[in-house]
């Protein structure tokens, strides 16, 4: 593969040389490794900024019919949008469905829109590994905004707040009261929270779940990168298209706010730092996985597993032979 080809054609805002970027980023293979660490060296130069926002909630919340009907809005605006979908992967067979993108049938048809479904591959967070460089291969390409929907798991979905600007939670209408809206983890890490489905005979409820998260989020203890009355939630509906154009004047507010106080900056920087250490977590881990240590493993888990010895112990043997101790 000519990288310096594929970095000219991404640069170019060529789909398909940008589809083919994020297949070779997320394969495994150490070959493809090496090409996706000089493709991404070589665009680390672009300069080129998207506003990346992060999009968690719970299965059957609707965060495929809100990506569609915000992503047609924003298209609407002359936004070029990038939507990464992150699809749960089977823990018995490793495969995904990757469906996401059938029920984003008018926005995947935009000319202004790139959708990409990517296996979560039993990563841990609710995001691909790699979905953080799928995120700086779509800014490279010029697109405007990047969407990273999150697998929807629940409470520990919270590794997408560290690789994006503004971090959106999805609630649907009688999801929970107000006590369920100060518990710790993917409540306090949203910016907003957006109860769906406000419509119908579920338009009440909507506006009773936002009252009770707004009072909640009145109990948590203000972070400095918010100004007055962040975080907050308000209401939309996907369904009818109502609520987006506020949500996304609330949005822009905020990010030029934290652009303006230095926030923005900070928290990339912060981002960036969260990143080179998960690598080396990552690479660490791979490293038990090969040769005589790996070897060496087998063994001491055998022996975990009859009881002969202690997990505490076996780690403690594996980290001494690494010069490295159990904490």
């Amino acid at each position: 593969m000519d990288i310096a080809d594929l970095s000219g054609k991404i640069l170019n805002q060529d789909r398909r040389a940008l589809a083919r970027a994020i297949t070779l980023v997320e394969s495994g293979r150490a070959d493809h490794r090496n090409q996706a660490a000089e493709l991404l060296e070589q665009l680390r130069g672009s300069g080129r900024q998207a506003l990346r926002i992060g999009l968690s909630g719970t299965p059957g919340v609707g965060k495929s019919t809100f990506i569609e009907s915000f992503g047609l809005y924003l298209t609407g605006l002359d936004k070029r949008v990038a939507v990464l979908a992150v699809d749960p992967s089977s823990a018995r067979s490793g495969g995904s469905i990757l469906g996401d993108k059938t029920r984003m049938d008018l926005l995947s048809r935009d000319p202004n829109a790139f959708i990409r479904p990517s296996p979560s591959q039993n990563h841990l967070g609710g995001v691909a590994r790699r979905s953080r460089e799928a995120v700086a291969l779509c800014e490279a390409a010029g697109y405007d905004i990047v969407l990273v929907e999150t697998v929807g798991v629940g409470q520990s979905e919270t590794v997408v707040a560290e690789m994006s600007d503004l971090f959106l939670l999805l609630l649907a209408p009688a999801g929970g009261d107000e006590l369920q809206g100060v518990k710790r983890g993917i409540m306090e890490m949203a910016d907003m929270i957006l109860v769906n489905k406000a419509d119908g005979d579920l338009k009440s409820a909507a506006m009773r779940t936002c009252a009770d998260y707004s009072g909640a989020l009145r109990l948590l203890r203000r972070r400095p990168q918010d100004p007055d009355g962040f975080p907050k939630a308000m209401t939309v509906s996907a369904l009818e298209n109502q609520g987006l154009a506020k949500a996304w004047e609330d949005m822009t507010g905020l990010v030029a706010w934290r652009k303006q106080q230095g926030h923005w900056d900070s928290r990339r920087a912060s981002q960036a730092q969260y990143w080179f250490l998960e690598e080396l977590r990552q690479g660490v881990l791979a490293q038990l996985q090969t040769g005589a240590i790996k070897a060496q493993i087998g063994g001491l888990s055998k022996a975990v597993e009859a009881g002969e010895i202690t997990p505490s112990s076996a780690a403690e043997q594996i980290l001494t032979g690494l010069n490295l101790r159990l904490e």
